[in-house]
């Protein structure tokens, strides 16, 4: 399946990052590579732990690996080393929203239920929302997780925060002062279109709006990982992971 292992070249870039596990007598306890490629088989395929192929080893042992990588925050920052120099020349947000499956549901109290693990119900259904800004060339720089009904508007503000692009793209669902502000107060211009119900229509430049199809695009890719496609994982931070681990190999290709 395409996507499903690493390239050297790929591998190369990703190992200084990789804990290399436990050592024994006979060198390191643990593949870096291969768990890589077994993740991701499981964000390509949408296949549950169990059945992860042999040639990956115990699933029981990949799984628990993953939710500790989670935990330590070593994918966030595979992430950000991937992703420090993009180009700003500007920058698109929007938001997609992702189905989620019924065992997604029932996360336990004391991890806050199912708001505090970004699921909600909206017209589409039970689901997470993915709220994104990518760079001029359609790639992903931050994340925000949502409840499916929450409004594209809420995260806008933190998706851009220190980012000082040259112009910001987005609908009209996200033309509100507040975010206009912030664009301006960090040297940008904001492409958003008015909403109608607005007193004074601003002008906008329609030909840079023309490029947001990146974010379009990025999304398009994003669910072309099974396992990111349809939301199966109960806690937002190890859905989460998935989706950051399919944007690695976007900066990766």
């Amino acid at each position: 399946m395409e996507g499903e292992v690493l390239r050297d070249d790929q591998w190369e870039r990703l190992r200084e990052f990789v804990p290399g596990g436990r050592k024994g007598k006979r060198g390191p306890r643990s593949d870096g590579r291969l768990f890589l490629d077994a993740l991701l088989w499981l964000a390509r395929s949408g296949g549950r732990w169990r059945d992860l192929p042999e040639k990956f080893g115990p699933y029981q042992t990949a799984k628990r690996r993953y939710y500790r990588w989670v935990e330590q925050g070593v994918i966030d920052r595979i992430f950000e080393a991937v992703s420090d120099d993009p180009d700003i020349e500007w920058l698109a947000i929007d938001a997609t929203v992702i189905r989620a499956q019924a065992q997604a549901a029932g996360a336990r109290g004391k991890k806050g239920g199912a708001q505090a693990q970004a699921l909600g119900r909206s017209r589409g259904g039970f689901g997470t929302k993915i709220h994104a800004v990518v760079d001029a060339l359609g790639l992903p720089i931050r994340f925000i997780l949502g409840p499916g009904q929450q409004n594209d508007m809420a995260p806008a503000c933190d998706l851009i925060r220190g980012i000082p692009a040259g112009k910001v793209l987005a609908d009209r669902a996200y033309d509100a002062d507040s975010l206009h502000d912030l664009i301006y107060e960090q040297g940008g211009e904001p492409v958003i279109p008015p909403r109608r119900h607005r007193k004074y229509q601003h002008h906008y430049d329609r030909i840079a709006y023309k490029q947001r199809w990146g974010i379009e695009g990025f999304f398009a890719k994003l669910k072309q990982w099974r396992r990111i496609a349809t939301r199966y994982d109960k806690l937002a931070a190890n859905f989460l992971g998935f989706v950051k681990l399919a944007s690695i190999m976007l900066w990766l290709k």
